[in-house]
């Protein structure tokens, strides 16, 4: 429940008979988790050509596998008169295990912008944000029903919001008969070339009765910058969407790690759901395609050209059973990733969840998921399971279970 800590008139501050209110909200999330893995790699090669590792991990975590990541942050409005509101939104992640920032270590890495509202004019708002898919795709598909398991693979479609985007203009409409509408463009900062690292992003919803639309399109040039390299610790020059790994180091990101090279990625994504009593039954689609392989020839090391495609179809159903018992599953079904002729790889996804409120602020919960994988990943290798923000797993298949704690505040 979030707590207003500071509300105050500056009408003494301006000149005139014009009067402003101001207030500051503070908020946030603390979430852990015990979690186990039945198999997670300890290094991606070995004397066999193979991952190594299997172990079965229990670790305590927070962001890779809970429900929602920890974090906290401020907003703030200002009424500057004729319904006009001036509002800004700084937030940050970090990791109750050790109090490290998340997103890199950039201290408001979750979001950070300022802009102007207004009723029938909608919102306008500049800095570090989502896109118009995080704003009007992404609440159809994920809720607190399992979590950040249920991510689809390296969240390549970034539904989950993983990447934030960063020296962006946003514009999000207000409801008109259950429409909304917005986009997003992110100035690439290259001299000479105003189209590198450039992101656009178009979207729109239909909420009406028991029924719910939305579908969106975003374009990110040289996304290895652009999406995945938005964080301080991110490279200038190396691999941001992954890893292959070594023989002392697992693999990251293995569904795309590969595509690196890509001069655009572009995504479209589609979801839908339906209201019937304590039940939402929802069914999404996104499409991904990794366009002019090998145009960064430095991230090329497995001289690839063309274009790869990833696609994702999911069901879901989650249900609120009492006022304070939800449970949900869903299944998500992952192919593509074929370049040059070569086979790509497919991933089954299956996730459980449960959660009791014990309060309005706290819910205790349990997530699961099982995930199979075939055929050959991004990184020209067989393809192994990898869950969520879990390490992959050393074989084709593998399981997570989480429960834990979420507090609001």
């Amino acid at each position: 429940m979030k707590k207003q800590l500071l509300a105050f008139s500056v009408s003494s501050l301006i000149i005139g008979t014009a009067s402003a209110q101001s207030s500051v909200t503070l908020y946030g999330i603390v979430t852990g988790n015990l979690t186990y893995a039945n198999n997670v790699q300890t290094a991606a090669t070995s004397g066999s050509r193979r991952p190594v590792g299997g172990a079965q991990v229990a670790q305590f975590d927070n962001g890779s596998s809970g429900l929602s990541s920890s974090r906290w942050g401020l907003t703030g409005i200002e009424d500057l008169g004729n319904q006009l509101k001036t509002i800004f939104k700084i937030e940050g992640g970090f990791s109750i295990n050790t109090g490290a920032l998340g997103q890199g270590g950039a201290i408001f890495g979750r979001q950070a912008y300022v802009g102007f509202t207004a009723p029938n004019y909608g919102t306008f708002t500049l800095g570090r944000q989502g896109d118009a898919q995080v704003e009007l795709v992404s609440p159809l598909i994920y809720g607190w029903y399992w979590g950040n398991l249920a991510i689809h693979p390296a969240d390549y479609d970034n539904l989950n919001f993983t990447h934030r985007i960063n020296n962006s203009i946003k514009y999000l409409s207000d409801t008109f008969y259950g429409f909304r509408f917005g986009g997003l463009y992110s100035l690439g900062g290259v001299a000479g070339n105003v189209t590198q690292n450039q992101y656009w992003s178009l979207g729109a919803s239909y909420t009406g009765g028991s029924f719910a639309l939305a579908a969106s399109i975003f374009n990110a040039r040289n996304p290895n910058t652009s999406l995945y390299g938005t964080n301080p610790n991110a490279s200038a020059t190396g691999n941001n969407l992954g890893s292959a790994g070594s023989a002392t180091t697992a693999e990251s990101n293995p569904a795309i790690a590969g595509f690196a090279s890509a001069n655009t990625q572009q995504t479209v994504s589609v979801a839908a759901t339906y209201t019937a009593g304590g039940a939402i039954f929802g069914v999404s689609y996104s499409n991904t395609q990794f366009r002019g392989l090998g145009t960064n020839a430095a991230l090329n090391a497995l001289q690839y050209s063309g274009t790869a495609v990833l696609s994702t179809v999911s069901a879901s159903l989650r249900y609120q059973a009492t006022p304070f018992l939800r449970f949900g599953t869903s299944f998500d079904y992952t192919a593509g990733g074929s370049v040059n002729g070569k086979e790509g790889a497919k991933y089954e996804q299956v996730n459980l969840g449960a959660a009791y409120s014990l309060s309005k602020a706290t819910d205790l919960y349990v997530t699961g998921a099982f995930q199979h994988a075939s055929g050959t990943d991004s990184l020209g290798r067989p393809a192994v399971a990898a869950i969520g923000y879990i390490t992959p797993s050393t074989t084709n298949k593998q399981v997570v279970v989480s429960a834990g704690i979420k507090h609001t505040f």
